[in-house]
């Protein structure tokens, strides 16, 4: 007979989650599972320098030590950055994500740690359904050859440091014709990503569902330069024209350097992240808890008897 198998990422920086990891673990192999357990560290990109310009490990090259396809599911235990870091181990293989909240906002968390215990029973049985989110592969390319690239599940931002200042990109998507978009950075972002960084630079905010990619300039240097939203068939390639080094991030964690003979090419992945939903997806009741959205914009005093 088959043993079922389950992973556990968790955020080992975060004591609660090195604790829970533990028990988890306990629990697991006690009811007859199989159980990894692995860092959410092992998704994170890595940082790089002048010195270091490039720091590239291949997308098949974060997958944790024992995780494979086999598994039932995986149990992430952090904040939304561990959820980032664990779609990036784990979206290769397919294996389904029950994400439980140990941070602040957990916009991408499933579930809190007082709800664990049922959410793994449910996990345990089968009981959920699975929602996919699309993801971006990332590349930086010096003619043909690939530099370094990552899967992104919410967005790449492309700019200048240490200081702000304007900079300008030549953006090709799909076949169309070239533009030229002055800004401090820009960001290409997923549906999923349309909440974080795009969102307060001024883009739309996209639903999970819809097949769709967008283009925001950052502080861009025109009243024509709004957000973008275009098919996510369609490909990206940037190219820096008038610095001579930026740098590049992926959902907010490491990246790498990006100098003018280089581009950045973005595409829809063939990877997708698989999160486990206990109830039905329902992406307008997470806006509202979440940031608030659609809520009365004015306080019913509760003194006054409203008709």
């Amino acid at each position: 007979m088959n043993v079922p198998k389950a992973g556990i990422i968790y955020n080992d920086l975060k004591p609660i989650a090195s604790r829970v990891a533990i028990e988890l673990e306990e629990k697991l192999t006690a009811a007859g599972w199989d159980v990894c357990v692995t860092s959410s560290i092992g998704g994170i990109l890595g940082y790089a320098n002048p010195d270091s310009p490039i720091c590239h490990t291949p997308i098949d090259g974060l997958t944790p030590p024992g995780f494979d396809s086999d598994m039932k599911f995986a149990v992430v235990l952090g904040g939304d950055g561990t959820v980032l870091a664990a779609s990036r181990q784990v979206a290769p293989l397919g294996i389904p994500l029950l994400t439980v909240n140990t941070g602040h906002m957990g916009f991408l968390t499933e579930a809190y740690l007082n709800q664990l215990p049922q959410a793994l029973e449910q996990a345990m049985v089968g009981e959920y359904e699975i929602e996919e989110r699309a993801m971006l592969t990332v590349k930086v390319l010096r003619g043909e050859s690939v530099l370094w690239e990552a899967l992104c599940l919410n967005e790449m931002v492309l700019h200048r440091e240490p200081l702000t200042c304007m900079c300008h990109f030549e953006i090709a998507i799909g076949r169309h014709a070239p533009v030229d978009i002055a800004a401090d950075g820009i960001i290409v972002s997923t549906p999923t990503g349309s909440t974080a960084y795009s969102l307060s630079a001024g883009g739309p905010v996209v639903t999970p569902g819809i097949s769709a990619l967008q283009l925001v300039p950052i502080c861009p240097h025109s009243l024509a330069s709004r957000a973008l939203v275009f098919p996510d068939t369609e490909t990206v390639n940037i190219y820096p024209v008038n610095i001579p080094r930026l740098v590049m991030v992926v959902d907010g964690n490491g990246g790498c350097y990006v100098f003018s003979e280089d581009r950045v090419y973005l595409e829809r992945s063939q990877y997708s992240v698989r999160f486990i939903r206990l109830q039905p997806p329902e992406f307008f009741r997470i806006l509202r808890e979440k940031l608030g959205w659609g809520l009365p914009h004015i306080a019913k005093p509760t003194s006054v008897e409203l008709p």
